[in-house]
């Protein structure tokens, strides 16, 4: 069975130069993937930044995690990762998702399952040339088409089984633990044979995040406050895994932090707000540990005979992105320590 890519989706993103030499230093570290958060109000534009890695930059994939059908029209969006995969000579992926804080941010609701299916529909259709009905006079196409990928990044049954309809992979984002993996593979795969696809021609990716820290009560505690994040939206992922939730509700729980569990400032102040979990809620919805503790987590999962094609230990919380002689970046360990024994 292949090694999966890997890729890494937090960088300097303070500038667009300092952003491409970021992607370059993660190319040289063994990146796969470089991905940057389509959020227009916490980051300069992503296509303006996916273009200028590009052009520093000969081997790394470069995308979207995650892209919405909301802050952009399709049509944009299509010729956007279209441009980037042209200047990047072929490099391109276009993850989609519903949307989380680029539409919240802006006052706005994260997409139906509907929208992103059709979505997707529309812009795979566009990035191969195909002429769709928009409404204006004549039908619309993308005149400098590309056949970049559109994968879509999914949690629910709903999302996931329309992921398995109309993308060409999808990103698993239901933490570490196998049965809820597992579940998910499932409905991805009913999805497609619901569509007359063959289920084995859709990519999987899997999303997880990953907590490098050698102080292992910090990383538990931080672990917590990810799987609290995983109840907020959906809180049936905890069913297989038999977590129970016997503290306060989770609502009233969410008025003491912002803006939701997975990206509150201090992850162990909003970790000690549900240390009422058992420390298996921790280790089932992230990675953590030190160096050789996430290795292992991630050979576990690895092992189990499914074949992923892209995996993205998020980081959590955002890494440093500047290096000195005594402390290495989270890019530079998973990059050294990590990556090499997964692949």
């Amino acid at each position: 069975m292949k090694s999966p890519a890997f890729g890494l989706n937090r960088f300097d993103f303070s500038t667009p130069n300092l952003f491409a030499e970021d992607v370059k230093r993660a190319e040289d570290l063994g990146w796969d993937y470089a991905f940057v958060p389509d959020s227009q109000l916490r980051r300069h534009d992503t296509y303006v930044l996916l273009a200028s890695a590009a052009s520093k930059t000969s081997k790394i994939n470069l995308g979207t995690l995650l892209a919405n059908p909301i802050t952009r029209h399709l049509t944009v969006t299509a010729g956007s990762i279209a441009t980037v995969d042209e200047v990047s000579n072929g490099r391109a992926l276009l993850g989609l998702g519903i949307g989380d804080t680029a539409v919240r941010l802006a006052g706005l609701s994260p997409a139906k399952v509907t929208t992103l299916e059709k979505s997707t529909k529309s812009i795979r259709a566009l990035l191969r040339g195909k002429e769709i009905e928009l409404g204006a006079v004549k039908p619309s196409h993308l005149p400098h088409h590309r056949p970049v990928p559109v994968w879509i990044a999914a949690a629910g049954p709903r999302t996931l089984r329309a992921a398995g309809r109309v993308a060409d992979g999808v990103f698993i984002r239901v933490g570490m633990h196998l049965e809820n993996i597992k579940s998910s593979i499932e409905q991805i795969f009913s999805g497609a044979r619901e569509a007359g696809r063959d289920p084995n021609e859709i990519k999987l990716g899997l999303v997880v995040h990953t907590i490098l820290e050698d102080n292992i009560d910090k990383a538990v505690l931080m672990g917590k406050s990810m799987a609290a994040g995983y109840y907020e939206y959906s809180p049936f992922l905890f069913d297989k895994p038999s977590i129970p939730w016997e503290g306060p509700d989770v609502e009233h729980l969410k008025t003491k932090i912002h803006p939701d569990f997975h990206h509150h400032t201090d992850l162990v102040e909003s970790g000690g707000l549900v240390n009422f979990l058992p420390d298996s809620a921790a280790y089932s919805f992230a990675a953590l540990g030190s160096a050789e503790d996430i290795t292992q987590q991630f050979q576990t999962v690895l092992s189990q005979g499914i074949e992923f094609d892209i995996v993205v230990p998020h980081p959590v919380p955002n890494p440093r992105t500047k290096s000195n002689v005594k402390k290495q970046t989270y890019m530079e360990i998973m990059g050294k320590e990590v990556l090499p024994k997964l692949k």
